[in-house]
């Protein structure tokens, strides 16, 4: 039987990338992961480590979410959309190519039935009656979903320093970082590619800027 875990890396912070990401491997054999956790409880080094053995010993997917495509989610004109339903979405896309047995969510949303309600839906015709287990707490609570959950971080970290390389110290990207508060205030028109518009931290900056021009 093979079991799938999906979580994700990136939702919070308005710089950069959304990262989902899926390991699938046969049940019981979650000890050749190595001594995953859910990926905040580890050094980055740690993590690095046990990304090199997921990959080795699994089968994954990683998908990377533009801030464009999140804007588009949160600001757009499809109303039935939001942060919650495109990351359903590309979970869907993961379960729809990797064709698990079971697949194991870490819930974003408050209401887990009502989410796997609409995660089943965008599941391919043949895979509509897996079994779907969406629950809080799922990265701590399973190892495949520990294990996805690193694999995004690591991904996440990754691009977080090509965006440093490319227009220096952007900090972490989270909106209470200090540094990243002075990135936007300094940077929010030269490089609007890399900035999730429809967060709050963003658009107080962009009204502010905008009313000091206008005064």
């Amino acid at each position: 039987m093979k079991v799938l875990g999906i979580d994700e890396a990136g939702r919070g912070p308005v710089i950069g990338p959304l990262i989902v990401a899926g390991v699938m491997i046969q049940d019981g054999k979650e000890v050749l992961l190595g001594a995953v956790k859910d990926s905040k409880l580890l050094t980055h080094k740690k993590r690095i480590e046990l990304n090199h053995l997921i990959q080795e010993h699994s089968e994954f997917k990683i998908i990377e979410v533009s801030p464009k495509e999140i804007d588009e989610a949160v600001d757009g004109d499809d109303k039935k959309m939001n942060l919650n339903w495109l990351e359903a979405h590309k979970q869907a896309e993961i379960i729809n190519e990797l064709k698990p047995d079971v697949a194991i969510i870490d819930c974003p949303s408050p209401n887990c039935k009502k989410y796997a309600d609409y995660l089943r839906n965008l599941l391919n015709e043949e895979l509509k009656n897996i079994k779907l287990i969406v629950e809080h707490k799922a990265d701590v609570n399973y190892p495949v979903c520990s294990a996805a959950s690193i694999i995004a971080k690591v991904r996440r970290e990754e691009e977080i320093e090509k965006l440093k390389e490319k227009y220096g110290d952007i900090g972490p990207g989270y909106p209470a970082n200090a540094v990243t508060q002075k990135f936007i205030k300094e940077n929010w028109e030269k490089h609007p590619e890399i900035f999730r518009h429809s967060w709050s931290t963003f658009k107080n900056v962009e009204k502010m800027k905008g009313q000091r021009k206008l005064a």
